[in-house]
């Protein structure tokens, strides 16, 4: 059984509450979660956030759409994720479970890639794959799969804040793993397509008003090929580097 669990959270340092910023009356979350639920190898998604007050706004976001709300730890990101998967776990008494992680800011994730990828990871016998090990999509079409037997391992092992903070990172960083990345046919990894910073705001909301409304299921191609249209949005916020909040916990844990 394929688990999609998606991690949102009202504080991010960066953009507060981006994830229910709105474009067109409708929370980016939303957007978000109708696009994972479009794909067809997702079992099943829960939104899981933190018992942070300022997080009771996700789970009545996430009631108000019916889909299930996990809280757990605020910073601790590994543990929340392996308290919802051993929770849903011992409730549904799955045997083979995997779970997919997808993160909060990537409001038009495109479903046709998720399937790709968890389609990927079952044809190859994997602990893990990927899009992100080598990027070649568009920052906002991350996608990760992992065994629950892997995750049980990061959580009952990982010491460093960043591992703990980055979920999948210990398991990526262990070569005990199989571990695997799924490639793009052309590379548009130098391409934003997440919101972290206002300028991405600004982006995802042009493609969403240029797009949505006459092709709601557009993909992440169609969304390159308006820009390519309108050469400007190359430059909205094309000053913003990749895995930037990574890369400040690695430098915090001393490990860069």
């Amino acid at each position: 059984m394929n688990l999609a669990i998606l991690q949102a959270r009202m504080g991010s340092t960066r953009l507060p509450g981006k994830v229910l910023m709105t474009v067109a009356g409708k929370p980016l979350l939303q957007y978000e979660c109708e696009r994972v639920l479009q794909a067809k190898k997702i079992d099943k998604l829960v939104i899981a956030t933190s018992t942070d007050p300022l997080d009771d706004a996700i789970e009545t976001f996430a009631n108000a759409i019916q889909i299930d709300c996990f809280r757990g730890s605020p910073d601790d990101v590994l543990s929340r994720y392996y308290d919802c998967a051993q929770a849903f776990n011992l409730q549904s008494s799955i045997n083979d479970l995997n779970i997919i992680r997808i993160t909060g800011d990537c409001p038009i994730i495109d479903p046709a890639v998720i399937d790709e990828v968890i389609g990927f990871f079952e044809k190859n016998d994997c602990d893990y794959s990927s899009n992100t090990l080598v990027p070649t999509y568009p920052d906002g079409m991350d996608i990760e799969i992992c065994t629950f037997e892997a995750l049980s391992q990061a959580y009952h092992t990982a010491t460093y804040k960043s591992d703990r903070e980055h979920v999948t990172l210990w398991i990526k960083n262990h070569d005990a793993f199989k571990k695997l990345n799924y490639t793009a046919r052309t590379d548009f990894s130098h391409l934003r397509m997440t919101v972290d910073e206002d300028h991405d705001f600004q982006l995802i909301q042009s493609i969403l008003d240029a797009l949505y409304h006459d092709q709601p299921n557009f993909s992440y191609l169609d969304a390159i090929a308006w820009m390519t249209k309108n050469p400007q949005s190359f430059f909205i916020n094309s000053s913003i580097h990749r895995d930037e909040g990574l890369a400040k916990s690695l430098k915090e844990d001393g490990r860069i």
